[in-house]
This record gives C-alpha cells, sequence and structure tokens, in this order.
C-alpha cells in the first residue's frame, strides 16, 4: 500500500491502516458508548463488562469503517483533491490517497472489510443484548454507508448532519440496550443532546471545505447555507443541545447530576462566536472547530462520569 519499493512490515501496515480510519475522531464514539452504558448502570444497578467492551469496540469499528469509506468516496468525486483550504486534521480528510500513500482501491477495501466484519460481530452481540440491537445496528450500518456512497450519498444533499446526529443517538441507545435489553427515553434524551453537539462538529468542519464541496456538487448545509447561515444553525444547534439538557432535568426525564454536561456550554457558545466571527474566512476557524469537538466529548464524558458516580453511590447504599 506505501508507495517505497521496499515491502512494509506488519507494523508499518497496521500503523498505516490505523491512520487511515482518522482515529482522533473516535473519542466521541467512546464518550458515547460510555454515556449509554452509565445510564444504565444507574438505572439497572450494574455492568456487564464483556458486553461494554464489545459495544464500544463495535461502535468504533463502525465511526472508522465510516470514515474510511468517506475518504474513498471523496476521493473519487474529486472533493479530497479539489481541497485546497481544508484545515488537516479537523477537515479535508486523511489526506493519504492525496499523498500518494495509499491507493483508492486499497482504500475502498479497507473500508468494506472493517465494515463487513461488523456483520457477524454484531449479530452475536445482538444475540445476547436483544433483537432491538439487530434494528440500532442496521440503521448504523445503513448510515455508514449512506453517509458517502452512491446514490444516497447523504453527505451531499445537506442531510449528512442529521445521518451523524441519528448515527451518535443511535450509538447511546445501543450501548444502554446492550446491558438492559430494552430501550429508555432517558437514555433517548441523554443521546439527542450529545447528538446535537456531534452534528455541530460536521456542520462547522464543512465551512472550510465548502468551496472545494461545491465544485464538485456536494451540497452540505455549509455550501447550502452560507457563512452566515450555517453559524446561525450552529448557534441554535448547541442552544437546544444544552437547553433540551436542562430541560430534561427539569422534567425529571434524567437524573439531577445530568446537569453537569453543561460545562460543554462555555466552549459551545465560545465556538458559535468565533464561527460567526470567521465564517468567511475559513483559514480563521481552528480554533473554533477544536472548541466543537472538545465540547461534544466534554457533554459526553461529563454526563457519562458523573451518571457512573450516581451509580456508584446507589450500590454504596446497598452495601
Amino acid at each position: 500500500m506505501p508507495t517505497s519499493t521496499a515491502p512494509a512490515t506488519w507494523r508499518q501496515q497496521a500503523a498505516l491502516h490505523w491512520r487511515m480510519t482518522r482515529p482522533a475522531f473516535l473519542t466521541i464514539t467512546l464518550a458515547a458508548c460510555l454515556l449509554g452504558i452509565a445510564h444504565a448502570a444507574v438505572v439497572g444497578g450494574g455492568v456487564n463488562v464483556a458486553a461494554a467492551v464489545a459495544t464500544v469496540l463495535l461502535a468504533c469499528v463502525t465511526h472508522a469503517g465510516a470514515n474510511v469509506l468517506n475518504d474513498y468516496h471523496d476521493s473519487r468525486n474529486g472533493a479530497d483533491a479539489a481541497n485546497d483550504s481544508g484545515l488537516y486534521p479537523f477537515t479535508g480528510g486523511a489526506r493519504l490517497i492525496q499523498q500518494g500513500v495509499v491507493s483508492e482501491r486499497d482504500t475502498g477495501r479497507w473500508a468494506a472489510l472493517l465494515l463487513l466484519a461488523l456483520i457477524p460481530a454484531g449479530l452475536w452481540l445482538a444475540s445476547r443484548a436483544g433483537s432491538g440491537l439487530l434494528l440500532l445496528g442496521a440503521a448504523g450500518l445503513f448510515i455508514a454507508w449512506a453517509y458517502s456512497a452512491p446514490p444516497l450519498k447523504l453527505m451531499s444533499r445537506g442531510l449528512g448532519e442529521l445521518a451523524v446526529a441519528a448515527a451518535w443517538w443511535g450509538v447511546v441507545l445501543g450501548a444502554d440496550y446492550v446491558q438492559r435489553h430494552r430501550f429508555s427515553v432517558a437514555a433517548a434524551s441523554l443521546g439527542f443532546s450529545l447528538a446535537l453537539l456531534v452534528a455541530c462538529i460536521l456542520l462547522i468542519n464543512g465551512v472550510p471545505d465548502a468551496r472545494a464541496d461545491a465544485r464538485v456538487g456536494k451540497r452540505t448545509l455549509a455550501v447550502r447555507l452560507g457563512p452566515s447561515g450555517t453559524a446561525l444553525l450552529y448557534a441554535g444547534l448547541a442552544l437546544l443541545a444544552h437547553g433540551w439538557l436542562a430541560l430534561s432535568v427539569g422534567w425529571r426525564v434524567v437524573p439531577g447530576v445530568a446537569l453537569w454536561g453543561l460545562l460543554s456550554l462555555p466552549l459551545s457558545l465560545a465556538a458559535a462566536v468565533l464561527l460567526w466571527r470567521h465564517a468567511a474566512t475559513p483559514a480563521r476557524l481552528r480554533p473554533a472547530i477544536a472548541l466543537t469537538i472538545a465540547a461534544a466529548n466534554l457533554h459526553g464524558l461529563a454526563l457519562a462520569a458523573t451518571l457512573a458516580w450516581q451509580a456508584g453511590k446507589m450500590s454504596l447504599r446497598f452495601l
């Protein structure tokens, strides 16, 4: 796969395949899994560790496969080659195809291997967790494919943010379901706020890529709405995410400790201000993108940590 004529060792091959998955972005999937598992611990009184580990692995492989598939299709449609204003490593893909490090063909094969490997593994986990997981797993695989691949190409139709929000909402629901074998309104509510913040990541990442995307016919929301419209939508999604969490606590849908998830609000607001100021000059958006990613991760991890702490307190109470 490398362009060098010297044969690569298995360690070099493994490292290259790891780079192709864009591993830095997988932390948000870990946070979503931990949130669902922590909620299950609060209401279910315990955690099946083996099932939790399997959940995290399958969710991360799904995310990794979707990332690799996205690079494959953005190479085929010319978006990444045309992108001379991306803010690596945040936008513009892994750039390994464009740098000649890997081939387009091998990228497609790696994406297919990752996503197809999920089918037997997901069926195995669903046989132990319940048939509801089959529905979530099938939806996750469908979104991973439909986001980038023709004929749907959701990312090119302004539906990428919606697809991503649905996918990460499903991760939280699925992680909870694996533990408790049933769906939960509370887990759905917690997952909704995190899903909106994940959608914000995709939305702001689309701004530096908008010019290249428009050139190859990708009509992302950043392309459709323009700088000001994108900034307004971003602010609305960020406020809705945190407002929804506060309302969920107020309506007693989720435990009061979930208010610690509001720790991410200052980061989201700071990113929204920076996006409003610099949306027309994408080269200056690197701090805003970093804040957006940090906000989503902090939101999920703060919720997971406080719910896990609550579960620990409840366990001690019954000792």
